[in-house]
């Protein structure tokens, strides 16, 4: 994994592979960011006008390469487009994607240095994150030599001033990034190695290495217990279902969240078989459980004063004579009976038993994540998850805090005409199916029918953004992308900071 470190040194004295400068768009060619001073200095004054001549821009995404003249000590100059140069800087995201494109652009390299222009402690994490995400890269199932490794280690230049607190904010950025990349880990990982119980097994050992509590649920629990969305998903596998808790609690604690993942390890859509062409990707239904597991380990490392806990409702939806069956109902955990009129409707069906479950533990707010609807895809693009909740104003903080680290969402609404569909079975409380339009609309009113009085609740449809198809941009790699996480840690900071 690349190592993230600051160093006060000049940019023109650092030893170091690569070193990396900003450059953006001005209305009259390219504008050297700030911390390219020494860089242009190197360069008699004239590194716009050479990057110019090698065909910069300073548009977002852009990446240029020059050897380095006398007076740098660095081999190489790398110069990474921000976008337009505004008059009040440059915004975090547009940092973040910077620094993830050099560290991309810089794969195989052992050290860089960026003199990106970050001078705040937040410009410095955005800078660190972005790097660290950047440099992200799955090898697990690759042989040696196949592919470069990621960059070694990255050194963000600091003055000398705020060396304290860029230090920290590279500590920050470390805990963040180290476990979103964690997440986006377990989103590749292939379903054959990937299971319920093997999922289990590393939310355990993530338990014990970080201090947090985990329990585990296997198929003999669930039972007893009378988990029937879960148990009613995974009957058709050869790998049973399991529901995590894992757990984070601190001392000084005044609020309580409970994150809700999805965590469909592989959906072929069980009876309701997706057809070919869409279950080439369907490891990645698991990515919600992923999410909301990044994001109470991240809260624990980073010390946030609130109490966290995630459920992981996990379970493969695989079709087989055991499976359920389009038309059986299911008797769902705390009692309501569900018509399962489409078994690749699955994952409304886990997170139900989870919200019900965390809600007997009365925390403050609720939100679940989820891959959860096509519908959602369509509506909002790739990018853009959808934000559902039964309180305007908790919907609204979300779709914010989501903006502010830098995350692409979409409140929505929960229409009340597009709950007849599901309430109209005539054997059972609920159908898992309502109205085919606003399919979307239609998942999340469904889990709001098991989210218990008196608790706020909140519903991420991340089925866009969670995996990544198309050619990598920024710090956003194909695969998994660790959706929702920064914005559930965001949450979490706000709420430890008395703002829930």
């Amino acid at each position: 994994m690349t190592a993230l470190s600051v160093s006060t040194s000049s940019a023109a004295s650092l030893r170091a592979d690569a070193l990396v400068v900003g450059v953006a768009k001005g209305p009259k060619g390219i504008v050297l960011a700030p911390g390219a001073e020494a860089v242009n200095e190197a360069f008699e004054g004239k590194l716009a006008e050479v990057l110019s001549t090698l065909g910069a821009t300073g548009a977002e995404g852009e990446a240029v390469k020059v050897h380095s003249p006398a007076g740098l000590k660095a081999a190489l100059v790398l110069a990474v487009g921000i976008g337009e140069a505004g008059e009040e800087g440059y915004g975090l995201e547009a940092l973040r994607r910077a620094a993830g494109v050099a560290a991309r652009t810089l794969a195989g390299a052992k050290k860089a240095a960026l003199a990106l222009p970050a001078e705040s402690a937040a410009e410095i994490e955005a800078v660190a994150l972005g790097g660290l995400l950047g440099s992200y890269a799955f090898g697990t199932y690759k042989g040696n030599g196949n592919g470069k490794e990621p960059v070694g280690e990255l050194v963000l230049l600091a003055a000398r001033k705020g060396s304290k607190d860029a230090k920290a904010a590279v500590e920050r950025a470390a805990a963040l990034g180290e476990e979103m990349n964690r997440a986006r880990d377990l989103v590749n990982t292939a379903p054959n190695d990937l299971n319920p119980k093997s999922f289990a097994a590393i939310a355990q050992a993530a338990g014990k290495e970080h201090g947090l509590k985990v329990e585990v649920l296997d198929e003999k629990a669930l039972t007893k217990g009378g988990f029937g969305g879960l148990l009613g998903v995974g009957v058709g596998s050869t790998n049973p279902p399991r529901l995590v808790k894992v757990a984070y609690t601190h001392p000084k604690a005044k609020a309580t969240l409970a994150f809700v993942g999805k965590g469909i390890t592989y959906d072929s859509g069980g009876i309701s078989l997706k057809p070919a062409g869409h279950n080439e990707t369907m490891k990645c239904d698991m990515a919600g459980a992923a999410a909301v597991f990044a994001a109470v380990v991240a809260a624990k490392r980073l010390g946030l004063a609130v109490n966290v806990t995630a459920w992981l409702a996990l379970a493969e939806n695989m079709p087989s004579g055991s499976a359920t069956r389009p038309g059986d109902v299911l008797r769902m955990y705390g009692g309501k009976t569900v018509e399962v009129l489409n078994t690749d409707a699955e994952g409304r069906l886990v997170l139900a038993d989870a919200i019900v479950r965390a809600g007997e533990e009365n925390p403050d707010v609720i939100v679940d994540v989820a891959t959860l609807t096509g519908a959602m895809v369509l509506a909002l693009g790739n990018r853009t998850f959808g934000v559902m909740a039964n309180n305007d104003e908790l919907r609204d903080d979300l779709h914010a805090l989501a903006g502010e680290v830098g995350e692409q969402s979409w409140p929505m609404p929960l229409p009340a005409d597009l709950r007849k569909g599901m309430t109209e079975s005539t054997i059972a409380d609920l159908a898992n199916m309502g109205e085919r339009m606003g399919g979307g609309l239609v998942a999340g009113l469904f889990l709001k029918e098991f989210v218990a009085e008196g608790i706020d609740w909140a519903h991420l449809d991340i089925a866009g953004p969670a995996f990544h198809e198309g050619a990598p941009f920024g710090y956003t790699p194909k695969g998994g992308t660790a959706s929702a996480v920064r914005t559930l840690v965001r949450f979490a900071e706000r709420t430890a900071n008395g703002k829930a």
